[in-house]
C-alpha cells in the first residue's frame, strides 16, 4: 500500500525531465572531453548516483526535516565557506574549492540550498502583517552573509544567485512592495561603489562583455568563440563530436561553463530549443506544486529553488550567446562537476518532496 502511495504522489515528469537533462549532459560531456585525457564521463555518472541516493533519503524523510534543521545546515554551510577562504583551494583565480580526499567540494554550492532552506524556514514562521520591517531585515541578513563571503572568494557569479532568490521568496511571502523597490534602488545607487569593489579580471569580464573585441585574444576570447561555436551550429547541428570550435580545442572550459556552446555546435538550433523547452516544461511543473501545497514553508521553499536554478539557466545559456557576461555558473544537471550535480538533485528531491506531502499541512 505504501508503495503503491509513493508510486502514485512521486512526480515522474519532474523526475523524468531532470533525467533527461543530465543523460543529455553526459552525452554533451563525452564529446567536448573527447580530446582530453580525463574521463569526466564516468565522473559525472558517479556524481549523478549519488545526486539520486540524496534525493531519495530526502524523498523518504520528508523536506520537514531538513527545514527545521535549516538554521544548523546554514552555519555549517557558513562555516564551510569561511574554511574556504582560509585554507580553500585556488583555481583560475579564485578560491573557492575545498579539497577532501579525493574529491574537491565546492561549498557555496550547497551553501545556496541552506540559505533557501533557513530563508523558508523563517519567513514560514512570520506573518508579513506582524513585525514586518524586523522580518524584512532578518531575512535580509540571512541572504547577505552568504553573500558576502562568495563575493569575497571571489565568485560573483554564485554571489548574483541570491539577488533573484532573495527578491522572489520574498515577494511570495508577502514583502510590502516599497521594501523591495527601496532595495533596488539602493543596489542601483551602490553600483558604483561596487564597481571598484570587483577584481581586475571580473571589471574586464564586464567591458568585453558590451564589446568582445576590445580584447579578442584575452577577456574577449571566451565569448568570441562561444558565439562562433552556436552560430556554426545553423539549424540541425554539426553532429556528434563534429564540432570544430569544440574538437579543435578553441572552446575553453568546454565541458563546464560553455557546454550550452557544445550543444549548439552539435545538436544545432533545434538541439539548442529542445533543451530550453525541456528546462521550461520543469519549470512549470515547479511553480504548480508551489500553487498545490499548503505548507506556506512549503510555497516558499518551491520558489527559492526555481529561482535559483532558473537564473542559472538564465546566466548560463546568456553568456554563451553573448546575452549575459561570462561568469563561472554551470549549467543545471547537465554541466560536469561534482558540487553542482548533487546539490542539484537534492534541490529536486525538496520539490519531489513537497508535491509528495502537499495537502499534509
Amino acid at each position: 500500500m505504501q508503495l503503491k502511495s509513493f508510486i502514485k504522489d512521486f512526480h515522474w515528469a519532474l523526475f523524468f525531465i531532470a533525467l533527461l537533462l543530465s543523460v543529455s549532459g553526459l552525452v554533451v560531456i563525452a564529446s567536448a572531453s573527447s580530446s582530453l585525457n580525463v574521463d569526466y564521463v564516468h565522473k559525472q555518472l558517479i556524481w549523478i548516483g549519488v545526486g539520486i541516493l540524496f534525493m531519495f533519503i530526502i524523498l523518504v524523510l520528508g523536506y520537514r526535516p531538513f527545514l527545521n534543521l535549516s538554521y544548523v545546515l546554514y552555519a555549517i554551510s557558513i562555516a564551510l565557506l569561511l574554511l574556504v577562504l582560509i585554507t580553500g583551494v585556488v583555481r583560475q583565480g579564485a578560491q573557492r574549492w575545498l579539497h577532501l580526499g579525493f574529491i574537491a567540494l565546492q561549498p557555496s554550492e550547497f551553501c545556496k540550498l541552506a540559505t533557501i532552506l533557513a530563508l523558508a524556514h523563517y519567513l514560514g514562521g512570520k506573518k508579513p502583517t506582524q513585525d514586518h520591517r524586523v522580518s524584512f531585515f532578518i531575512a535580509s541578513l540571512i541572504v547577505l552573509f552568504p553573500l558576502a563571503f562568495i563575493v569575497k572568494q571571489p565568485d560573483l557569479g554564485t554571489a548574483l544567485i541570491f539577488v533573484p532568490i532573495y527578491f522572489c521568496m520574498l515577494f511570495v511571502w508577502g514583502a510590502k512592495l516599497r521594501y523591495l523597490i527601496g532595495t533596488i534602488l539602493t543596489g542601483l545607487i551602490s553600483m558604483p561603489i561596487f564597481w571598484f569593489m570587483l577584481k581586475e579580471y571580473q571589471k574586464r569580464r564586464l567591458l568585453v562583455f558590451i564589446n568582445p573585441n576590445i580584447d579578442p585574444l584575452g577577456s574577449g576570447y571566451s565569448a568570441i568563440q562561444s558565439k562562433i561555436a552556436v552560430g556554426s551550429g545553423m539549424i540541425t547541428g554539426k553532429g556528434w563530436q563534429e564540432g570544430t570550435q569544440s574538437q579543435l580545442q578553441f572552446l575553453p572550459e568546454r565541458h563546464t561553463d560553455f557546454i550550452f556552446s557544445v550543444i549548439g555546435e552539435e545538436w544545432g538550433f533545434l538541439g539548442a530549443v529542445s533543451i530550453v523547452l525541456l528546462y521550461l516544461i520543469f519549470f512549470w511543473c515547479a511553480v504548480s506544486i508551489a500553487h498545490q501545497t499548503t505548507d506556506v514553508s512549503g510555497r516558499i521553499l518551491v520558489v527559492g529553488v526555481v529561482s535559483m536554478i532558473a537564473f542559472q539557466v538564465f546566466v548560463n545559456i546568456g553568456m554563451t550567446i553573448g546575452y549575459m557576461p561570462i561568469t563561472g555558473l554551470p549549467l543545471p544537471f547537465i554541466s560536469y562537476g561534482g558540487s553542482s550535480i548533487i546539490s542539484m538533485f537534492i534541490s529536486l528531491g525538496l520539490l519531489l518532496s513537497i508535491h509528495r506531502n502537499r495537502s499534509i499541512f
